[in-house]
């Protein structure tokens, strides 16, 4: 039940970040402005994950784990509901940069509080789970709330998401352990964490390798009815297939991260760039479309669990830092991703996305290699047993 109380804030965080993609004319017409606007705040709502991740966790440094997260879900639920009441281009943007905060903040202490209750050979599948709630929300919180932002006002979608962080807020108060403070915990420790290599290298995989997957899903609204023949109704269908393929590709990804972190990194960057490739190649084919989300949805979720767990391992020390940083790096790839394709958009080259895409998931590849060549510290070659009881992270011998 903790797992799941755990899911549905990724749930929420999943419909709050998404929506926008399926909502963007009703969103423009209703703040005064362009689509490119609304893809500012996109950008603005990454920008908010990527200062809030190291910011909030480093100061939260002495703070439970289960109060931090209770803290955070509330400005969730705040930094959401005032998007509601947006009626200008600049309250949007304020509004969803302060939804961002808690993004990544969320992820990394939900991972950590999930990788506490696994086994060690089975991290990569636990935190698949919470990343479901994530990939489950592009499957049917998306398109739902996307047909009720069109149907009903581009408010709807948001008043959905204040509800789900609400309940979110519940199930974490009921079923979330308190678990203990680490006596040793401090601003100083966690902030060691940025003094490695290895997770700076994980953070540019993460941060180029994802923009790929951002710079073509951030426009898929204009890309599919303009380029594809799609029209606006069957939009929703569209996101549910990417949500689907998000829900695949998780499941799959928890498992390859538990064979191999880093020949699956290789894996999911290698095929990102090849399905956007082809993509772009046939995308004004109607029914490649639909094909087309949904494998790009199994290619954006492959790359999470391994990454996250490659970010904890680099510093054992701060876990809970190195595990919100992988969703700063998630959404600085987001802001990226978004711009890059916004310049397109703007300029009406509704296919371009697709190719600047396969531009940086073939850079991400790069610094992958590159990454796996750089010797690593001793520490690496070890494996790390969690303690349950009192949440540290202990180095043990590899069998």
């Amino acid at each position: 039940m903790a797992i799941l109380a755990l899911a549905i804030g990724g749930f929420g965080i999943g419909v709050t970040e998404f929506v926008v993609m399926g909502i963007m004319p009703q969103i423009a017409e209703g703040i005064g402005g362009t689509e490119a606007d609304v893809g500012h705040g996109i950008s603005a709502y990454a920008l908010g994950v990527v200062v809030g991740a190291p910011v909030i966790t480093a100061l939260a440094a002495k703070v439970g784990r289960k109060r931090l997260l209770l803290a955070i879900i509330v400005l969730f639920i705040v930094g959401n509901g005032l998007t509601i009441f947006a009626t200008e281009v600049p309250t949007f943007l304020a509004s969803r940069f302060l939804s961002g905060l808690p993004h990544g903040v969320y992820f990394g202490v939900a991972s950590v509080t999930a990788a506490s209750m696994a086994d060690p050979d089975r991290r990569g599948r636990t935190i698949a789970k919470i990343f479901l709630g994530l990939t489950i929300a592009n499957l049917a919180g998306v398109p739902a709330a996307t047909w009720l932002g069109q149907a009903f006002g581009w408010q709807t979608a948001f008043m959905i998401v204040v509800l789900i962080g609400v309940i979110n807020l519940l199930a974490v108060l009921i079923w979330v352990p308190a678990g203990p403070v680490r006596s040793d915990a401090s601003i100083t420790r966690e902030l060691t964490a940025l003094k490695s290599g290895q997770l700076w290298l994980g953070l540019m995989i993460g941060a180029i390798g994802f923009a790929g997957i951002f710079a073509v899903y951030s426009y898929i609204t204009p890309i599919v009815t303009g380029v594809s023949g799609v029209p606006e109704a069957l939009v929703p269908l569209i996101m549910a297939l990417f949500g689907l393929g998000m829900t695949v590709g998780t499941m799959f990804g928890g498992r390859l991260a538990d064979w191999s972190v880093d020949r699956s990194i290789i894996i999911a960057l290698i095929a990102m760039a090849v399905v956007l490739g082809l993509f772009g190649a046939f995308v004004h084919i109607t029914w490649v479309a639909y094909v087309g989300a949904f494998v790009l949805g199994v290619c954006s979720q492959l790359l999470g669990p391994p990454v996250q767990i490659r970010l904890m391992d680099s510093a054992p020390q701060a876990p809970s830092l190195a595990a919100s940083m992988h969703h700063a790096a998630f959404n600085m790839a987001n802001a990226m991703g978004a711009a890059a394709g916004g310049f397109f958009i703007a300029r009406q080259m509704l296919v371009a996305p697709a190719w600047a895409g396969v531009g940086f998931a073939l850079a991400g590849l790069l610094v992958a290699v590159l990454t796996m060549l750089v010797p690593r510290k001793r520490i690496f070659r070890r494996r790390y047993q969690v303690d349950t009881t009192t949440g540290s992270i202990a180095i043990v011998p590899m069998d």
